[in-house]
């Protein structure tokens, strides 16, 4: 921390942020007993607005707001693909989001491994659409605080050996004890300051390194000067399929992720989210304007660690802005990771507690109970994320990031179909969800834990593959199952 202007005004953002996180125990009722609806999901009670910033807040991480970048800054056109699959979520958001929170509420469900049990009269589907969330889940909150780590390293801002570990040990402390303490309330006071602070760094950013690097053409042309033959700006007709199936697949799953239903289901209602949702593109946009200072930082000449891309733009902003300015950009860029992980913790514990503990081991916990037990494992899984950041090489967090965007697509059948069927029966689902898991596992650990593969003449994504053979053994098995006599769904969704 060689920059003392800059290290005042991170330490300021943080701190007010960490004071209104603490400051959302007092905007809730105190008349009522605690339940786990009330913790986890604010009482249903959130308006368009706080709906827009927390979605947002928990779909566009702050590792998302330093890979796209760097993807940028290292492989040039193919890493933009986060930009198409934003722009093909917002209508699944749309269509998908208000169905999930009526069959939610209609059933009383507070997670969705809650509304797979009622719909399908199913423990078993019911478990392991749980156990999926939390396993693909865990790793993800590892990864924003290992964003966050990468990017203020960058900046000069985390201390070098055990002081910066006790630093983002700290900061993170601050987060479960809001955490603990509110529920979900806390990470949706934070998302609006979120919001404010990741908007202003974007456009504020974008602007001054247009300005210094002469405009959009000059950028342009020394990115790709830069990138040369090891990538391009225009994407090579070959990878198109990968291209196209990366965007599908991982529209498909992000709205699987617990923290993503979990935000949903805390709306006032379906209206909310779908006005929620036709605001969702402007996210979108920020997103590209961070994939554009990737393409500056090339044209800059910005020279990044051989394999850590992700710090090419905080490179970029510690060279252009003055240190007060580049302060406030890293303290947006942590405050970043702060919702997501939030809400993750959120979402990981309602799973385990609803669909774990009170389903196999305790069935008579009161609305209390439920409560405590969830506070204390939302607070554990905060400290299984800080072991993963401390006690794991970065590379193994995002190859188990990858497989959990594999697996959680898999749990797509389960949660989706009966929202618009009957048809599909649950036995025939779980076999479907074990068919995608063994194949998208065994495809991307045998290719060296590769988000793509060959099928033929063409790379496509594992995780659709695997999709791909999870529909197919569930609609080939479905009229089997059902010939036993066993019934397909427990309620109408």
């Amino acid at each position: 921390m060689d920059e003392p202007l800059a290290t005042s005004a991170f330490i300021a953002v943080l701190g007010g942020t960490s004071v209104l996180a603490f400051a959302a125990r007092w905007f809730h009722r105190r008349d009522v007993l605690p339940h786990l609806a009330g913790w986890a999901l604010a009482d249903r009670g959130f308006g368009t607005g706080v709906t827009w910033f927390l979605l947002g807040g928990s779909i566009f991480t702050a590792y998302t707001f330093a890979a796209v970048p760097g993807l940028a800054y290292g492989t040039g056109a193919l890493g933009f693909f986060p930009l198409a699959y934003t722009v093909i979520l917002c209508p699944v958001l749309f269509v998908l989001l208000p169905r999930l929170w009526t069959a939610a509420r209609r059933t009383g469900a507070v997670t969705v491994a809650d509304w797979v049990r009622a719909r399908y009269d199913s423990p078993a589907l019911m478990l392991v659409v749980a156990l999926t969330g939390v396993l693909a889940t865990m790793p993800y909150i590892a990864l924003q605080l290992l964003g966050v780590r990468a990017v203020l390293d960058a900046g000069g801002l985390y201390p070098q050996g055990p002081a910066g570990d006790l630093a983002l040990t700290a900061v993170f402390a601050v987060l479960a004890g809001a955490t603990f303490r509110s529920g979900l309330r806390a990470p949706a006071v934070i998302s609006i300051v979120k919001g404010v602070l990741v908007f202003g760094a974007a456009f504020g950013v974008v602007g001054v390194a247009l300005g210094r690097l002469g405009g959009f053409p000059a950028v342009f042309d020394g990115a790709e000067r830069e990138l040369g033959t090891g990538g391009g700006l225009l994407l090579d007709p070959a990878l198109h399929p990968a291209f196209a199936t990366l965007a599908l697949g991982s529209a498909l799953a992000l709205p699987m992720y617990p923290h993503v239903l979990t935000a949903a289901f805390a709306a006032a209602g379906p209206d909310t989210l779908r006005r929620s949702a036709v605001a969702m593109p402007a996210w979108t946009f920020v997103l590209g304007l961070f994939g554009l200072l990737g393409i500056a930082a090339l044209a800059a000449g910005v020279a990044a660690p051989l394999g850590n891309a992700e710090v090419a733009v905080p490179l970029l902003i510690r060279e252009l802005l003055p240190e007060l300015a580049s302060g406030a950009v890293f303290g947006a860029l942590a405050v970043g990771a702060l919702v997501p992980a939030a809400v993750m913790s959120v979402a990981v514990a309602a799973l385990f507690t609803r669909n774990v503990y009170v389903e196999f081991f305790h069935p008579d916990a009161t609305p209390k109970h439920e409560v405590r037990v969830a506070r204390w494992v939302s607070l554990l899984a905060k400290v299984a994320a800080l072991a993963f950041v401390f006690g794991l090489r970065e590379q193994d967090a995002i190859n188990l990031q990858l497989l959990g965007g594999i697996w959680i697509l898999q749990t797509f059948p389960a949660v989706v179909l009966g929202l618009f069927s009957g048809w599909w029966h649950r036995s025939a689902l779980l076999a479907g969800w074990a068919a995608g898991m063994v194949t998208g596992t065994v495809l991307a650990v045998a290719g060296g834990y590769t988000s793509v593969v060959a099928v033929g003449p063409v790379l496509l994504y594992v995780a659709v593959v695997a999709l791909a053979v999870n529909l197919a053994v569930a609609t080939a098995l479905t009229p089997g199952f059902a010939r036993g006599g066993a019934s397909r769904a427990g309620v109408t969704g």
